[in-house]
């Protein structure tokens, strides 16, 4: 090969050599330099997560300080405890509570006398609660048995009673209610003379003057020792009661 061939052939080789070293360089020179690259920027420091509570552990009380809002950005506000009933009851005299504070008031009962049906010498008292409240009797009423004639009741019979009742509270009877007491005439045998009248005072607590007086009837036989039982619901319970009548 002549020395002019071989000049051209070195040549040939360089160039191809120095582009790409050129382009290598090329790149170098665009892509970003070791000690000046942008940092990737840090996030900013935010306040930290809510914890959340750990499996098993209790929930906040509602209304305490750590107690989680719902959402929607408005608090609950717990509602307001229902009032506690105003029993009309005894402020109203609606109760058998307030009867037992409240005796009855005779100008409020009326008072009937009848004759038993079943028994001839037996006498129902049925005293009725005309008032619109409730009140309070004694357990039985006051009754005696005399002359219609007498100057006064001194002398009459009073019937035996059912015993070992205690004090009051007794009986209450209900607004527009009635109650009964029987008094049996003659439990026994015998009679007394002159006795024709039945004097009946609802409440042991009324005034004497408070006593009604009612006609026995023609025919009525009166024993030595009458008896009178409780007031009750029922006639037939207030009759049931005389045969307690006497006994401690």
């Amino acid at each position: 090969m002549s020395a002019r061939r071989a000049v051209s052939a070195r040549r040939a080789l360089f160039v191809p050599a120095a582009l790409a070293l050129g382009a290598a360089l090329t790149l170098t020179a665009c892509g970003p330099d070791n000690g000046d690259a942008a940092q990737p920027a840090k996030p900013t420091q935010s306040a930290a997560p809510a914890a959340q509570p750990t499996a098993g552990a209790p929930a906040p009380a509602p209304g305490s300080p750590s107690a989680a809002a719902p959402a929607g950005g408005s608090s609950a506000r717990p509602k307001s405890p229902a009032a506690p009933a105003t029993g009309g009851g005894s402020a109203a005299g609606g109760d058998e509570a307030y009867a037992y504070t409240h005796p009855c008031k005779a100008d409020k009962l009326t008072v009937k006398v009848t004759t038993r049906a079943e028994a001839p010498n037996q006498r129902v008292i049925e005293v009725h609660n005309q008032g619109t409240t409730y009140c309070g009797l004694s357990y039985y009423p006051l009754i005696s048995l005399g002359s219609s004639k007498a100057p006064n009741h001194g002398n009459d019979l009073t019937p035996l009673v059912p015993g070992g009742l205690g004090g009051p509270p007794a009986h209450a009877l209900a607004p527009g209610k009635s109650t009964y007491a029987v008094v049996d005439l003659n439990p026994g045998s015998g009679a007394v003379a002159d006795v024709d009248e039945l004097n009946v005072l609802p409440d042991d607590q009324m005034p004497n003057a408070d006593t009604r007086n009612f006609p026995l009837g023609a025919g009525a036989k009166v024993g030595k020792q009458p008896k009178l039982g409780l007031y009750r619901e029922s006639v037939a319970d207030a009759a049931a009661s005389t045969e307690t009548a006497g006994r401690s």
